[in-house]
């Protein structure tokens, strides 16, 4: 019997599933995250530049271009708690911090090697980057300056902070979740999470659940207090590459180079809907409020031209009407 919540939204679903897509950048999109309030979407590309919209009830409007990086900008986050701070970790060994407000880069915060994955603390106080070289730092967010730095001896992927600010995950390359106290980051559990490299982790905002998604094509949701499994998601055929979990804590989005994003019931692992893609998906954002998906797929630009890239950032869950 499906549970209420799975018929509520099929039906949300059958009545808003328009994707439309926005110009963002002139290369591919590797990262879409909101801000906390949901008014804003901010994207990274390898155009080396990240791109930031305003939500107009069922558009985006593009407000501005933050450029300034070397590099490509791999992964961006917002401030948890204030909507107008993002910052962006680049290959160009840097991390920068933008106000929406003055558009302006408030701080350029130089690192050890080449960035390719950035969280922000729940408490807003701490901004960990990690590196190509298996190297996390931490960085005072008021001071700009570093507080602590790990060197890793795996191959460090995905890296997150749990809701309570007391304890720090790293997926790995050999399918373990390890995790850290914090902030005296001392090791606490290493977890055999997957066979296979464990690529990303996402917190559900609930604090209930965390997921992490692998290399053998499986999504699995962990209990938070527990530290155990409670159940797998093996609809996609491809290595996982990114997660995220809606704002109710209810539905989990996955994505890999499978032709779809998933979304599952989380309490069921049912599907409650699937996303058509042309291409591999990078990244994927559930709305803070609102059940809107957005994400940003390896888009060529045209039939003809398969040489150049888009750059697009997508946005799902728009009424069919709009």
């Amino acid at each position: 019997m499906a549970s209420q919540y799975y018929q509520e939204m099929q039906e949300s679903f059958r009545n808003n599933n328009k994707s439309r897509e926005f110009p963002a950048h002139t290369a591919k999109v590797h990262s879409v995250a909101w801000s906390c309030d949901g008014r804003r979407l901010a994207s990274g590309s390898f155009d080396k530049t990240a791109s930031v919209f305003i939500l107009e009830k069922d558009r985006l409007v593009k407000e501005n271009n933050y450029r300034g990086h070397g590099d490509s900008v791999d992964q961006l986050c917002w401030h948890p708690t204030n909507p107008d701070l993002f910052v962006t970790a680049s290959g160009d060994k840097t991390i920068r911090i933008w106000d929406v407000r003055t558009t302006k880069c408030i701080a350029t915060v130089n690192t050890k090697g080449e960035n390719i994955n950035i969280c922000w603390s729940p408490d807003g106080q701490t901004i960990a980057v990690g590196n190509k070289d298996d190297v996390v730092t931490f960085i005072d967010a008021k001071t700009h300056r570093s507080k602590a730095e790990e060197q890793f001896k795996f191959e460090v992927n995905e890296i997150s902070w749990n809701n309570d600010n007391d304890m720090f995950f790293l997926t790995n390359g050999n399918g373990c979740i390890n995790i850290l106290s914090y902030p005296e980051l001392k090791p606490i559990q290493s977890i055999n999470a997957h066979p296979s490299n464990c690529i990303c982790i996402k917190f559900d905002p609930m604090g209930k659940y965390f997921a992490t998604g692998s290399a053998d094509a499986l999504v699995s949701l962990w209990d938070v207090e527990e530290l155990v499994c409670v159940r797998c998601f093996s609809r996609l055929d491809w290595p996982v590459r990114t997660l995220s979990f809606s704002h109710d804590g209810k539905m989990l989005a996955s994505a890999s180079e499978d032709h779809f994003i998933d979304i599952a019931e989380v309490e069921t692992g049912e599907k409650l809907w699937e996303v058509q893609c042309d291409s591999p998906t990078f990244t994927v954002a559930w709305h803070p409020k609102r059940p809107l998906l957005a994400y940003a797929c390896d888009d060529k630009e045209g039939k003809y031209d398969n040489n150049r890239e888009a750059g697009t950032v997508k946005l799902f869950g728009l009424p069919n009407d709009s």
